[in-house]
């Protein structure tokens, strides 16, 4: 198992997760969440999306929504959802230079930052 070094600042190591199965809702009919915490500080940031959504649908989810303010992370630890394991999420990766870090299922340790947001949601 692999030991996630505490960050030294805001918005480097980040965690993502998906939240499926709430009620349809907003004007686009979205039936799920992008949830991604910083553990820094602990703040995360909720995007609306749609559980069928791809990595190709992601990908610009994140680039136009997150990165500008927060610039891009050095490690994103997630579980290995399929939209994270893709090849273009791993090339994504590669050109910025970012590690892609993969959690163990029901293990808190490596990943349970989003997930207690999750369960706040």
């Amino acid at each position: 198992m692999t030991i996630i070094q505490e960050p030294n600042r805001p918005w480097e190591i980040v965690h993502m997760n998906w939240v499926t199965g709430p009620p349809p809702g907003g004007d686009r009919s979205y039936n799920a969440c992008l949830v991604i915490v910083q553990r820094f500080s602990k703040t995360p940031i909720f995007l609306p999306c749609h559980k069928d959504d791809t990595a190709m649908d992601t990908a610009p989810l994140i680039w136009n929504r997150v990165v500008p303010r927060t610039g891009i992370h050095t490690n994103i630890i997630s579980d290995r959802d399929p939209k994270f394991t893709s090849a273009l999420w791993t090339n994504l990766h590669q050109l910025f230079g970012t590690k892609l870090s993969f959690s163990t299922a029901y293990h808190p340790k490596t990943d349970g930052l989003a997930e207690m947001m999750i369960q706040t949601l």
